[in-house]
């Protein structure tokens, strides 16, 4: 993690033989630069903890900021050699050296509170979940109603459309105008019955019957132009 200033001989009496012990730092802990740290008064001599001086270390990118660099060195310069060495040699003073930070402790508070918020939510949810459900079905039920009338009323315009595009059809205009045609003949022919049979006088008979032939004839014109027009 850091390396300090101290005795050779200190060195070589607390370094682990294996070097697997350590293995389970972070890389960042076993190659950041070193902090400096006055002798002991048991030191004899002013060397590294470590075999190598920092200049002779591969240069790694810093995974800690400046700042947090300057607040780790102030934490742990007034801690003695010995607890130095436990913090690198024993993984649970690692750990707990971690978790005393304030910088840890300000990430674990807000890991915590942000568990307490989801949780909360997530029981606001679930109390919610009958409320939910049946706002869903009457969505449900007012959607089907609304859909049920809504259909009812397009068939029925539907069904006016059809018979709309039927009645002014060409087909269904001429069909008609054949029997008004048939109509006026009709009347035409009563007219002259009842002319023969004195039952109205000249007069009235040739006002009426010219008005029924002079209809029944351009009715039988339109009719023949747009017969004739359908059909060319």
């Amino acid at each position: 993690m850091f390396n300090f200033w101290g005795s050779q001989d200190q060195q070589s009496q607390s370094r682990p033989q294996d070097g697997s012990s350590q293995s389970w730092y972070p890389p960042s802990v076993v190659s950041s630069p070193s902090s400096s740290r006055p002798g002991t008064p048991g030191s004899t001599s002013s060397g590294s903890f470590s075999s190598h001086r920092p200049s002779d270390r591969p240069h790694s990118p810093s995974l800690v900021s400046p700042t947090e660099t300057t607040g780790l060195i102030a934490v742990l310069k007034d801690k003695s050699v010995d607890d130095l060495r436990r913090i690198l040699s024993d993984k649970n003073a690692y750990h707990q050296f971690l978790l005393s930070l304030d910088q840890v402790k300000t990430q674990n508070n807000l890991r915590d509170e942000l568990r307490k918020e989801t949780l909360q939510l997530a029981r606001e949810n679930l109390e919610k979940e009958p409320q939910i459900r049946e706002l869903r079905n009457q969505c449900r039920i007012i959607r089907t109603t609304e859909l049920a009338t809504a259909q009812e009323k397009l068939n029925a315009l539907e069904r006016k459309k059809e018979e709309s595009l039927k009645f002014y059809s060409p087909a269904s205009l001429l069909q008609r105008l054949q029997e008004e045609m048939n109509k006026t003949e009709e009347e035409s022919e009563n007219l002259h019955r009842r002319f023969l049979e004195r039952e109205i006088d000249l007069g009235a008979f040739v006002q009426k019957y010219k008005k029924l032939r002079t209809t029944y004839h351009r009715r039988a014109l339109v009719h023949l132009a747009a017969k004739t027009s359908s059909t060319g």
